[in-house]
């Protein structure tokens, strides 16, 4: 699958930062891991830092699936909201995912400081706002229910929305728990510290074949190489569904743009993250070389190239609905891309074991919330893999 096209900014910022081998001979690991995006890399830096012997095979160059298509705000807002998941999985269900998404964007701070690249990490307010007037009842309510569960944040009225901000919401809800990153410098700052620890990483190599052994598992290549492992670790995304007969996704497409570097913020409470409770949400986050990253406009996915035909179209309404709200910034558009993401049906990830692979984990952080999913996903897998409990394997689970 074309996950996606047009010119993601990442891979233009950053270049190719590291280069991985072809795999060429048989090997024998541990833990196989299928997808070096931002997940993967995340799973493979997790287990190998526990002492756990990794193999890391990806059909693309490293990170250049999703993950270089990522906007990669950071948030433990869930796509669903919380009164709207509490009344599908129950009201203690739902908030311990809430808050075990809140908890994950401390541990991704945590996983950055301990690399020699900060990779753009950033901690910033995060903006809520209601569409329209018929949105501020439910927001009320999300305010109540949040706060009720210890998450720390302020219910903003127009006027108070006014005095931050150049444009007017009838409402929002201000959270100073969210933070931005460059998600493509991390996979490969992540890759490489993985890869000191022992793991070997392999990419532009197609993992054609898996066959459960009672040994373990055997995976054949595009060039027949074979690797052995005792499990196989699942970080393909959005193309995974076509690896299930289980439906867990719809997917859907998705624009975003990059602007020039802006000179000024005027009207942008300290360059906050910026979303809506309109669906599909129009979403906005500012970079550490002062552009605005703007995305939304989404539709449901039929084929690349329809996608991709509308990537025009699509970056001209974005930057009118931007220029709209801050018509005191100058902003040009320097890049546009398009990509593939998925949903569920309660905006939750899927992670952990399917009985459809036997010694197979899955890794598969859908919608809005793929990083802080992916680094929960890398402490659960290792937890199963090496038998210690996890409580957040059920929030997650292919059973639910």
């Amino acid at each position: 699958m074309d996950l996606r096209s047009g010119q993601p900014f990442w891979p233009l910022k950053n270049g190719l930062l590291v280069s991985y081998p072809i795999l060429k001979q048989a090997l024998t690991c541990e833990v196989a891991i299928i997808g070096a995006g931002i997940t993967g890399a995340m799973v493979a830096y997790s287990l190998s830092a526990a002492g756990v012997d990794c193999v890391v095979l990806d059909k693309r160059d490293a990170g250049f699936g999703s993950t270089s298509a990522s906007t990669a705000l950071l948030q433990y807002e869930i796509d669903i909201p919380l009164h709207e998941l509490m009344e599908q999985i129950g009201e203690e269900r739902a908030v311990r995912s809430y808050l075990a998404c809140r908890e994950a964007l401390y541990l991704i701070e945590q996983l950055v400081g301990a690399l020699d690249d900060d990779c753009g990490f950033a901690w910033k307010p995060s903006l809520y706002v209601a569409s329209s007037e018929k949105d501020v009842e439910a927001l009320k309510k999300e305010f109540v229910l949040r706060h009720a569960s210890g998450i720390k944040l302020a219910f903003l009225t127009q006027e108070e929305i006014e005095a931050l901000y150049s444009f007017s919401r009838p409402a929002a809800l201000l959270s100073q728990e969210a933070a931005q990153v460059d998600a493509y410098r991390l996979t490969h700052r992540l890759l490489q510290k993985a890869s000191e620890q022992g793991t070997c990483i392999f990419d532009r190599t197609e993992v054609t074949q898996y066959e459960a052994t009672p040994d373990g598992v055997r995976l054949t290549t595009d060039r027949g190489c074979e690797v052995w492992a005792k499990r196989v670790v699942f970080a393909t995304g959005y193309e995974s569904q076509q690896f299930l007969q289980q439906p867990i996704v719809d997917l859907k497409s998705t624009y975003a743009l990059v602007s020039e570097p802006l000179t000024e913020f005027t009207g942008w409470y300290e360059r906050s993250l910026i979303w809506e409770t309109a669906r599909p949400y129009f979403y906005l986050r500012t970079t550490e070389d002062d552009r605005a990253i703007i995305g939304g406009k989404d539709d449901p996915f039929r084929n690349p190239r329809a996608r991709d035909r509308l990537i025009a179209r699509k970056s001209r309404a974005l930057q009118k609905q931007f220029c709209q709200m801050f018509p005191a910034i100058d902003m040009d558009i320097a890049y546009a891309w398009a990509g593939t993401f998925g949903e569920t049906k309660d905006g939750l990830a899927y992670i952990g074991e399917s009985q459809e692979f036997p010694k197979g984990y899955f890794a598969l952080g859908f919608g809005g919330n793929g990083m802080t999913y992916g680094i929960l996903a890398a402490e659960i897998i290792r937890d199963l893999y090496l038998g210690r409990e996890n409580s957040k394997c059920e929030l997650f689970g292919f059973e639910r």
